[in-house]
């Protein structure tokens, strides 16, 4: 995942298509809703968005913070056709799996959506959401399990972070959900010990009289051994450079560079993404500071990496070297610039770990076009993934299989890896 990502903003995901449009030139039929209204739901299951999944007459209800089988009392927040976002006003009665968040934060901070459920719910719910994707998004049908690896922390895991500054208020803290709105924070559990008292340490120690500005961002992140590197484009706090090891490798980086999140799964996202490959020739597509290029140049002849940020190239770069390897190219190029250039050259292997926002159409298909064997898909955003699938599909690849690794507990967000294999000759 390549993105900011302390605060997930939630982007209100569009309703299933159909029922929700006038006909032709017909007037449309004024709602019997109005914002404000209170409605008794059932909350059916967890949809695209973490939202709950609830119906009253004529209007399908989109629900923030549910957990599947609560009987809740909604006011409607937002009205858009025939659907509606609400939030809840009152649980009525709890579904089987709710529990109380034990951060008290949660329902004002933007960070943590799933809080409210046990962990058990947590994963089946994200499995829903690939499979509602899926479905919805790129009409695939996938009968096979998609299987879904758990986080062995459920909180205390998390080893990058964004926090927000307010130079106004002098506090530092995350979003509120669909705002920008500052949420001061003084102790976030999600976070591994190490950050969260590097988020304690700076609420105590920022230099406020040398911040200007009314809002700044401090990227923050932990390697090995609780190394920390701090970073702000407003305020000189050293983004010292660390490293982590994983998979046998030693990468080094620092905050302003993309890392993944999750301490605990980066050697399994590593194993599940690769699998057992190995050949001639192998592209690794957003490559970042190398998380996939080192273990990949120790089973491929030759590994093209592309990446269109400077910095992490200059890591990537130094990790290669310090990996001994001779095997590596760097591009450092935009993905789909590369796609649109290359010719002839005969790929076994692709692994595409492309940001939030996904890859661009044409990209897609230009790497289509190089007909690789086998294609590893790494997402962290299912409706991108289930547009992109599609595209491969309609292209001669089969998908071999699904995986989906929680990288994100506590949040809606979940990563996916699909392989996918050319059907062709």
């Amino acid at each position: 995942m390549k993105a900011k990502i302390s605060k997930h903003h939630h982007h209100h995901p569009k309703p299933p298509k159909g029922g929700t449009q006038n006909d032709g030139g017909t007037k449309s039929i004024e709602s019997p809703y109005k914002v404000g209204d209170l409605l008794e739901v059932d909350i059916k299951k967890i949809v695209p968005g973490g939202y709950g999944l609830a119906f009253a007459e004529n209007l399908t209800v989109f629900v923030v913070l549910a957990v599947t089988g609560d009987k809740v009392q909604v006011r409607l927040e937002e009205i858009k056709g025939k659907t509606a976002f609400a939030e809840i006003e009152k649980i009525i009665e709890p579904g089987s799996k709710r529990i109380q968040p034990p951060c008290p934060y949660v329902g004002r901070c933007g960070g943590c959506d799933f809080q409210q459920m046990r962990y058990d719910a947590q994963l089946e719910s994200k499995i829903g959401i690939i499979r509602d994707n899926l479905h919805r998004i790129g009409k695939i049908e996938y009968e096979n399990e998609i299987a879904i690896i758990p986080s062995p922390n459920e909180f205390g895991y998390r080893l990058r972070a964004q926090w927000h500054i307010d130079g106004k208020h002098r506090e530092i803290g995350y979003y509120q959900r669909d705002s920008r709105d500052l949420v001061s924070i003084e102790h976030c559990p999600i976070l591994v010990p190490e950050l969260d008292a590097e988020l304690q340490r700076l609420r105590r120690e920022f230099d406020w009289t040398n911040f200007w500005p009314e809002k700044g961002a401090i990227d923050a992140a932990c390697g090995d051994a609780g190394q920390l590197s701090v970073y702000s484009a407003d305020s000189d706090l050293g983004d010292a450079e660390i490293t982590f090891s994983a998979a046998g490798e030693k990468y080094t980086f620092a905050a302003h560079a993309f890392f993944q999140g999750n301490r605990d799964l980066i050697d399994t996202l590593i194993s599940t993404a690769l699998g057992d490959v190995s050949g001639g020739h192998a592209l690794d597509l957003y490559s970042g500071v190398g998380l996939f290029t080192l273990p990949l140049a120790r089973r491929f002849a030759k590994v093209t990496a592309v990446e269109d940020y400077a910095p992490a190239v200059e890591f990537a770069r130094r990790n290669i070297e310090n990996a001994g390897l001779s095997n590596v190219e760097l591009a450092n190029w935009p993905v789909g610039k590369y796609l649109a250039e290359m010719s002839g050259s005969e790929i076994d292997f692709v692994l595409l770990d492309p940001p939030r926002a996904g890859t661009e159409k044409k990209t897609v298909l230009d790497l289509i076009n190089l007909k690789p064997r086998t294609v590893s898909y790494v997402s962290c955003d299912a409706s991108v993934l289930a547009r992109d699938l599609r595209r491969f599909l309609d292209g001669g690849y089969a998908i071999e299989s699904i995986t989906a690794i929680d990288l994100f507990p506590q949040t809606h967000h979940v990563e996916t890896v699909a392989i996918l294999k050319y059907q062709g000759t």
